[in-house]
């Protein structure tokens, strides 16, 4: 049966294209695309003629059935967005749900995202985060950022150059001029940069500095509460057994 292959595409840096997204782009028999002059430049630096179809977010909903069906018909399909993983902030989530729901079987391949290498050179803990893409432009975006006021987890935003600033106003009202943030552009590309500081100094360097290229924001989540002495020794004792993972021995483990 034929597949719905999902392809990573690079997000700037062109060689970060994989050995097994070249086979695939050159194999399947067509190519969904989201920008077909993007993708068109892509497959010309890569040597593939390949037929390609328009797929984006003004036409999937009147699209996804009929792609679906050409699948199911023996069709091999790639699915690639602009820059990055297809269904991350881009275009693929209704075509993988309708492919699935039909049968179809659906194969992603590993590769480029801007997410996790901002995440990762941050500094800050990766072991937990939350992915919030980007946030509403008008509607509830402040009501939502509220909603993340207590999260603990390292939380990772993507912005246009045009709302970094006000983003970052924004941040600092709702987390804090004092919270840790780390804030990418242009990953992978000639003018790759991290900015690193408290939201106070972060938001002071990009009001001098006019941001150019795309985000990835990247915020240290909220500390936790550090038992006091009001807690008692008792209470401090086990918070630091449950950090080792351990378990604090009691009265029947000595009979």
């Amino acid at each position: 049966m034929a597949k719905l292959y999902i392809v990573p595409t690079p997000i700037g840096n062109l060689d970060d294209i994989t050995l097994r997204a070249v086979k695939v782009l050159r194999e399947v028999d067509f190519v969904l695309a989201e920008d077909t002059r993007t993708t068109s430049f892509l497959l010309k630096h890569l040597g593939i003629e390949q037929k390609l179809r328009s797929h984006h977010k003004f036409n999937e909903h009147a699209t996804v059935q009929m792609v679906a069906e050409t699948i199911a018909a023996g069709h091999d399909a790639a699915l690639v967005s602009d820059a990055g993983t297809p269904g991350i902030s881009d275009p693929g989530f209704l075509l993988v749900r309708t492919c699935v729901e039909a049968g179809i079987e659906v194969e992603t391949l590993p590769g480029a995202t801007a997410l996790i290498p901002a995440l990762v050179q941050s500094g800050f803990p990766c072991d937990r985060f939350c992915f919030e893409g980007f946030l509403p432009q008008k509607k509830g975006r402040m009501k939502h950022l509220q909603s993340l006021r207590d999260e603990e987890r390292t939380m990772i935003f993507y912005e246009s150059p045009y709302r970094v600033v006000r983003c970052l106003e924004q941040f600092v009202e709702c987390f804090g001029a004092d919270r840790e943030v780390s804030v990418s552009r242009e990953l992978t590309k000639k003018f790759e940069q991290t900015v690193r500081g408290t939201l106070a100094e972060v938001l002071d360097h990009f009001r001098t500095h006019e941001p150019k290229g795309e985000f990835v924001l990247v915020v240290r989540g909220k500390s936790r509460r550090r038992p006091s002495e009001a807690d008692g020794a008792e209470s401090g004792a086990e918070n630091d057994a449950d950090d080792r993972g351990e378990t604090l021995p009691n009265e029947n483990d000595y009979e």
